[in-house]
């Protein structure tokens, strides 16, 4: 039931932080802000280094058991290539795991333990097979290669598919890809770049306000 209660929670949270950086140390502190700003779902991607050390910092400091206490926060690991590191990250802490494309050693990993994994699928073919493996959430990656009416289109001959692009997903856009039947939507650089460059992270926090305020709204329309 833990499964299927966090793919909910991952729905009604709408908006996923995925987090590049330099060291542990910073994208703990991006983790931190996005959360400080509404954001509750958190990918750390695994091309930064050390990122399972970020991964169990994060796991102790936050818990997805209850919605509205202070600590609340989902913690999962992302760029998740093989079976053996989706293992680590599960150790470390990760409650999801986000994967580039549909690996089937990987996915059955996952879904061994019942943890929620989500590969990469961008044809009708890899969604079919993703699927059969039993996947509950596929990333369309790299999202900012279509436009929301791809949803609608894949979903066309696979009404069950529940498809959530990454990449290419920002403020102007997010309602329509919402609109579109988007099951969530996944935030990279366009939540962080601006704090990067100006190493002030509470532009972070600005930011993932906005989303959440634009999350609301779509829900609300």
């Amino acid at each position: 039931m833990k499964k299927l209660k966090l793919i909910q929670q991952i729905h009604e949270a709408g908006v996923v932080a995925v987090l590049r950086a330099d060291s542990p140390e910073e994208v703990v502190s991006m983790a931190k802000h996005a959360i400080e700003g509404g954001i509750k779902v958190i990918e750390i991607t695994l091309t930064v280094p050390f990122a399972l050390e970020a991964i169990t910092e994060l796991a102790k400091t936050y818990s997805s058991a209850d919605p509205a206490a202070d600590n609340y926060a989902i913690i999962g690991a992302g760029t998740v290539l093989d079976p053996e590191t989706a293992r680590a990250a599960i150790l470390a802490g990760s409650e999801f795991v986000v994967a580039p494309g549909v690996h089937r050693e990987t996915i059955l990993l996952c879904n061994r333990y019942r943890v929620p994994v989500m590969p990469g699928a961008v044809t009708v073919s890899d969604i079919t097979v993703a699927l059969e493996l039993g996947v509950d959430v596929l990333k369309l990656f790299p999202g900012n290669l279509y436009s929301p009416s791809v949803i609608p289109s894949l979903r066309g001959p696979l009404p069950q598919a529940n498809i959530m692009p990454t990449g290419g997903v920002n403020l102007d856009n997010l309602g329509e890809w919402f609109k579109a039947g988007a099951f969530a939507v996944g935030i990279g650089s366009d939540l962080t770049k601006d704090a990067v460059k100006t190493g002030d992270f509470s532009m972070i926090s600005d930011k993932a306000r906005a989303y959440i305020e634009a999350f609301q709204k779509t829900k609300q329309a």
